[in-house]
């Protein structure tokens, strides 16, 4: 509305302000959204906890209640805890560092494989390996042992040992590839470490804490949540229930992977154009060279035509 003198009513400001407020909101919620909602976690079966007499009560705080004798997980706490663990692994993608998946449980193992090989992240379904963070370099050199092997093979150096020492290096190196095939890629020890099942993977869990590596975990109601970094509460047990958090967790690691890979192309267009920038004066600087003897040519050229006329009367 306008007054008489044609100027607006402060009424209006108020109202367009309070518009303002409500459409940044919507967009701050859009940009917010979790990556898991309550439903589906509970169509998965992530709800469902331990009996009652196998609970930590250290997890307490994640659950809900109890019905016949089985402890009920929070799912409205597991959305949130999703989230907060979703958006560290990006930013730990985004830095291009590693994470290692960790579950030996039979559930697990197919699913951790898939996703980890997905995003090209080492993992570990099988035994984990004593000391493989905390005794890194020795694992190294198992890893290098099974490189050496293929090398040898394809040299055709061991064409001629004997079938019973080719059958040896052959077990070995299957046995090998069993158990550290999944991390022959991991040069440095990792950034993160990602669990399924805290209580079964114990040992990988001390191992992290005492290298003071970041632990991501699904975390049951009988296992202990205060050595975890991101605890995700939920049943570690349901295959379902491990697909939905990992694929939150996955896709948001290959989101870390894109903006790094889209960083890295804007870094490199940016370098290229600061040369070209670089280049143009230094261009011109040797345009400017190469044009300034030829001036002097210019000029030698009449002197020397004048000196040919002059001679000519002379031998006249």
């Amino acid at each position: 509305m306008k007054d008489s003198k044609g100027l607006k009513d402060p009424k209006d400001f108020k109202d367009s302000r309070r518009i303002k407020k409500k459409v940044n909101n919507l967009k701050n919620n859009k940009q917010k959204m979790s990556r898991t909602n309550f439903d589906q976690l509970l169509e998965a079966g992530c709800h469902f906890g331990h009996l009652r007499r196998k609970w930590n009560p250290a997890m307490a705080p994640y659950i809900f209640m109890e019905r016949n004798g089985i402890h009920i997980i929070d799912l409205h706490k597991t959305v949130v805890k999703i989230d907060e663990a979703a958006e560290a692994l990006k930013q730990i993608a985004k830095s291009g560092k590693k994470i290692l998946f960790v579950s030996t449980k039979k559930q697990a193992k197919d699913i951790i494989a898939e996703k980890a090989t997905s995003i090209g992240m080492p993992y570990v379904t099988e035994r984990w390996p004593g000391g493989m963070l905390t005794n890194f370099p020795t694992i190294r050199k198992a890893v290098k042992k099974m490189a050496n092997i293929d090398k040898l093979m394809a040299d055709g150096t061991f064409s001629n040992l004997s079938k019973r020492e080719l059958l040896q290096i052959t077990r070995q190196r299957a046995k090998l590839e069993k158990n550290l095939g999944s991390i022959a890629d991991l040069t440095r020890l990792p950034s993160a470490l990602f669990v399924v099942d805290v209580l079964k993977e114990n040992i990988a869990v001390r191992e992290a804490n005492r290298l003071g590596i970041p632990v991501f975990a699904m975390v049951d109601t009988n296992s202990d949540p205060n050595d975890i970094d991101f605890v995700i509460p939920a049943n570690d047990d349901a295959k379902d229930s491990i697909e939905v958090v990992l694929n939150a967790c996955c896709q948001a690691i290959a989101e870390g992977l894109e903006e790094r890979k889209a960083e890295k192309a804007d870094e490199k267009a940016a370098a290229e154009q600061a040369e070209e920038v670089a280049e143009k004066p230094r261009r011109t600087r040797r345009a400017r060279k190469d044009e300034a003897p030829a001036a002097p040519k210019e000029a030698e050229a009449p002197k020397e035509e004048a000196a040919a006329a002059e001679e000519a009367p002379a031998a006249e």
